[in-house]
């Protein structure tokens, strides 16, 4: 591992098995541990498989920047969520080949100008997971803007 590296920006993480199966316990600093397991036969469903948890991450750094980026243009959000669905490859390994995120945000003074204009930001600069699928996995984003 490069010595020289900027320890600011590692991050660290543990993934401890807890059964005779696939079941982990994964932790992250001081946070509560998150359970991390697979479908039966091979787990037994007791938790989050790893491609869930890719699309809850991929969905809260694209809602972390875009909430960053409406906040910081004055814009009031009443309520924010997103709805992942990702299709996997037929062929081993079975990735995801394309990912479907649908933002649906309440808000009266957000339009579809304002959508555009933070998705791209959050695409090309302020996103790290999309920055680690992109050219890997194709992203599409629908978004519904509704009132108060």
């Amino acid at each position: 591992m490069d010595k020289n590296f900027d320890k600011s920006k590692e991050m660290k993480t543990t993934v401890s098995l807890i059964n005779n199966k696939v079941n982990f316990e994964g932790f992250a600093g001081e946070n509560k541990p998150v359970s991390i397991d697979y479908f039966p036969p091979l787990g037994d469903n007791l938790g989050y498989t790893s491609m869930e948890l890719l699309l809850l991450s991929l969905s809260s750094c694209v809602g972390t920047a875009i909430l960053t980026f409406l906040r910081k243009m004055g814009k009031t959000i009443f309520n924010f969520d997103i709805f992942s669905r990702g299709i996997r490859k037929e062929e081993h390994p079975t990735g995801f080949s394309i990912i479907y995120l649908e933002i649906i945000l309440i808000s009266d003074d957000v339009n579809s100008s304002d959508m555009e204009k933070v998705i791209k930001h959050a695409e090309e600069t302020y996103c790290p997971v999309w920055s680690m699928i992109k050219g890997n996995v194709e992203l599409k984003i629908d978004y519904q803007i509704n009132k108060k």
